[in-house]
């Protein structure tokens, strides 16, 4: 077999589709029948120089991804399957992997630098492949660059799989020598250099000790620094990529260096390509970011707690800083709004600037303001659109105080200029801006006058409609029309049209409560529109979107208001058919806005909303059955709990349906884990809207949310993306459990929950001694606690009392700083007390 194996792997990337099957399905029974043999053979092909370019590249990214894939549990089966492969075999495939590093082929020298990265992110951390780092850096020494590049290119990526705790600092002192050396402007050969820079990148992370010595910092950092001022490009980049990792990783040893590094960022900015002055405008963004940390640290209660201090690095460089940002802002795209990902100048500018504003508060509105009064009326469209983004930019961080009086006099001139300028990029930013001013300056919580007030707010929102209107919204009309730019306007209209209608207040909704007829009937247009093109289809999906978010702010809004809850109610029936309507156009992100519409249509209209089930259950279960668009899931499940706290036991009729499609959506693999602690919690929202009548579904439910419950309770989390989901996850099942308690309180069958009960506090006590949940878990947790005794009652008693943790979990919640765990927690020694003395 391992002599056709090139001939497979050509063939498998054969243009023909059976050949590719047929080698791609002789590969697979290769890797079944014989592993080690599998992988040595792919490792010989890598190593081969007489091999082809293309056969040899596939062998080594199936060597890649027979060692590592995406799923934490599939990661951890491919590092066993690897450890526990015969020692002689994995000797030889290490031996072909470094000796590829040697191979004239470029793309074969860096898949194996990847390969042997892989393995050692196996090996390392279980002392294994000692002799790896010591064998790379002899190589460092060789004559041919190629050799040194590939090298290089290893230990970066050597540095991205294993971490620093894995590897002793001797090691890591003679890898960042050999890296900063690779550097160094004395490297003749580019590609070296720019192997060593990226490297540098991958192992700031291990240079901990060495930022903390004075003279090695230094020496790390003139060394990047020069590297930002190389002929070539990609090493300029590359070098600003590490300023950038420093300025995060080692902002508080950075004081020294900020003048030079501000003069270097400076000329990039102004002068060097776009790549290169993108990195040295996100280097300044960097440095906003760890100063709000720092300084959101220092203005929470635990002053005293911060490690690092803020030394104010943008407030001194503020002077220069803000000309330089604003300089970038008229460095627009003619095109940049037909692109919905573009990343420019302009944009990396402003987005920074509103670092800088956030950081440093009112002192920068004097440096800016000149800029914006300065070039608001110009003629030319880049003037006038760079002057609304810097004002926009600076909205959020300065008080109130200081900005009230500008906005107060900018609002008219914005409301003309949505409605008058020529330039579809100044109306766009112009639709931005407002959204901002409303988000940001107009509120309960501030003292200032409100901004939209029963005077202006008409004006405001025919400004606004008038502005949706202002780019052809019949999709009959839009065939063959260059529109793309005009859609931007549209979507940034909408979202400050919602904005102002979540502002609004008891003075203003009978203005709002107009709205509400105009985009039911822009909703209903786009439902009659005929025939359409894949491009007008799409048009419609995202106005059809955008038309049901604003319907769903709108009934989130009036439908909460007492003085407009019954005349809005009024339009339900209508707005109900039109979502219906739009489930039947099958389309994901419109089907989401439609879902979250209805939801909250059935807060508003509470046990009225049982009248539209039986033409809305279709669509429910379609959503809950949507695996590939997971989102649209998570969204239906959300609603499901919207229904429970709205129809209550009117929702009975529906729950075989509902609860059979949770649990499969909880046994399948196909489905995000995302969505599965919702729903738990969705557990819990029916089974308190039904009571006892959930006793059918306990024998389904309960094992599954044991189950969880053990997995979530004793996983050890490898980062701090994996601890967030496992508390998701826990919160999920505590809320479940939750909902069940309340729901067969002071139920005959109550007795029925009395088998759970141990389980359940056996998981409250793994929770408190695994000592990583946060806050919300332990409300939650805390919560069931108290749910428990007061539903057993003196049946809970002793159980609580046998409980591990139970006392000391509670004094621990009643001596918290969070008011939230501290009020759950009074409820539940409450309740325990009862149960325990009764």
């Amino acid at each position: 077999m391992s002599l056709d194996v090139t001939q497979f792997l050509l063939n498998a990337q054969s243009p023909d589709g059976a050949v590719r099957k047929h080698a791609e399905d002789s590969l697979k029974q290769f890797q079944e029948q014989n592993l080690p043999g599998f992988l040595l053979s792919l490792s010989s092909e890598l190593a081969n120089e007489e091999k082809p370019e293309e056969s040899r590249r596939l062998a080594g990214l199936i060597l890649k991804n027979a060692l590592d894939a995406k799923e934490q549990h599939r990661k951890n089966e491919l590092f066993q399957r690897w450890l526990a492969l015969d020692a002689g075999a994995k000797a030889q495939i290490k031996g072909l992997l470094l000796q590829t590093l040697s191979s004239p082929v470029a793309s074969a020298r860096s898949t194996a630098s990847q390969v042997i990265a892989k393995v050692a992110g196996i090996e390392i951390p279980q002392k294994q492949w000692p002799e790896l780092i010591a064998s790379l850096l002899s190589n460092i020494h060789q004559v041919q660059p190629n050799v040194k590049q590939a090298t290089l290119e290893t230990l970066g990526y050597l540095c991205e799989e294993v971490s620093p705790e894995a590897v002793d600092q001797d090691q890591v002192n003679k890898i960042l020598t050999a890296v900063v050396q690779g550097m160094n402007a004395s490297e003749g050969n580019s590609d070296v250099r720019l192997a060593a820079t990226r490297a540098l990148y991958n192992a700031l992370g291990f240079a901990q000790v060495n930022f903390s010595n004075d003279m090695e910092r230094d020496y790390i950092m003139r060394v990047v620094c020069e590297a930002t001022q190389s002929p070539e490009v990609k090493i300029r980049q590359a070098a600003f990529e590490c300023l950038v990792a420093i300025s995060s990783t080692y902002y508080d040893k950075l004081a020294t260096y900020m003048q030079d590094i501000f003069n270097i960022t400076a000329k990039a900015v102004r002068g060097d390509e776009e790549s290169v002055a993108l990195q040295a405008i996100e280097f300044w963004s960097s440095i906003c970011d760890e100063e709000i940390d720092i300084l959101d640290e220092y203005s929470s209660e635990f002053t005293a707690d911060s490690d690092v201090p803020c030394y104010y690095f943008i407030k001194q460089a503020l002077p220069a800083l803000v000309p330089m940002l604003l300089e970038t802002l008229l460095k627009q795209e003619e095109d940049q709004d037909l692109d919905e990902g573009a990343w420019n100048l302009a944009m990396a500018g402003g987005t920074c600037l509103g670092l800088v504003a956030r950081t440093v508060g009112d002192d920068i509105v004097p440096l800016v303001m000149p800029f914006v009064e300065e070039n608001i009326t110009k003629s030319d469209w880049r003037q006038r659109e760079a002057a609304t983004y810097a004002f926009g930019s600076i909205l959020e961080g300065p008080s109130a105080d200081k900005l009230a009086p500008l906005v107060n006099v900018a609002l008219n001139f914005m409301l003309t200029a949505l409605m008058k300028d020529p330039s579809n990029h100044v109306k766009d930013t112009t639709a931005w801006t407002l959204g901002r001013i409303f988000e940001f300056l107009h509120g309960s919580a501030l003292e200032t006058p409100p901004i939209i007030t029963a005077e202006n707010c008409q004006q405001i929102l025919t400004v606004l409609l008038h502005s949706m209107k202002d780019v052809p919204n019949n999709l009959l009309m839009a065939t063959h029309r260059d529109d793309a730019g005009e859609s931007r306007l549209r979507t940034a209209a909408y979202e400050t049209l919602n904005e102002v209608v979540r502002c609004s207040t008891e003075e203003t909704a009978p203005i709002v409560m107009q709205l509400v007829p105009v985009i039911m009937m822009e909703l209903h247009q786009t439902l009659e529109a005929g025939k359409l093109s894949t491009d007008e289809r799409e048009k419609r999906s995202e106005l059809q979107g955008l038309l049901c978010g604003c319907l769903q702010v709108i009934i989130q809004k009036l439908g909460g208001m007492e003085s407009t809850k019954y005349s809005f109610l009024q339009y339900a029936d209508q707005m109900m058919d039109l979502f219906l309507r739009v489930f039947a156009c099958r389309n994901a992100t419109v089907h989401e806005e439609a879902m979250l519409a209805i939801g909250a249509l059935a807060y508003a209209a509470g046990s009225n909303f049982a009248k539209y089930m039986a033409q809305f259950y279709q669509y429910l279960e379609m959503g809950l059955q949507n695996f590939e668009e997971y989102q649209v899931c998570a969204i239906t499940v959300g609603v499901v709990g919207d229904l429970c706290r709205a129809l209550e036991d009117k929702i009975l009729p529906y729950c075989d349906g509902i609860m059979t499609q949770l649990l499969k959506d909880l046994s399948s693999n196909q489905l995000h884990r995302s969505v599965k602690p919702p729903i738990f919690s969705c557990f819990g929202d029916i089974a308190l809207a039904i009571g006892e009548n959930f006793e059918k579904y306990l024998i389904y439910a309960m094992p599954m949310l044991q189950s969880a419950a053990d997995l979530s309770a004793h996983s050890t989390a490898a980062d701090d993306e994996m601890l967030d989901y496992t508390n998701q996850l826990r919160n999920g099942i505590l809320e479940a459990y939750s909902g069940i308690l309340q729901g067969f309180k002071s139920s005959p069958k109550t007795q029925m929950l009395m088998p759970y009960a141990p389980h359940i506090l056996q998981f409250l006590d793994a929770l408190y001694n695994g000592k990583d949940m946060d806050d919300t878990v332990m409300k939650t947790a805390i919560g069931v606690l108290g749910d428990l005794a007061d539903t057993l009652g003196v049946h809970a008693g002793p159980l609580i009392n046998q409980s591990s943790s139970s006392k000391q979990f509670l004094e621990e919640c009643l001596a918290s700083d969070d008011p939230l765990v501290k009020e759950s927690a009074d409820w539940a020694r409450i309740a325990i007390s009862r149960a325990v003395s009764g």
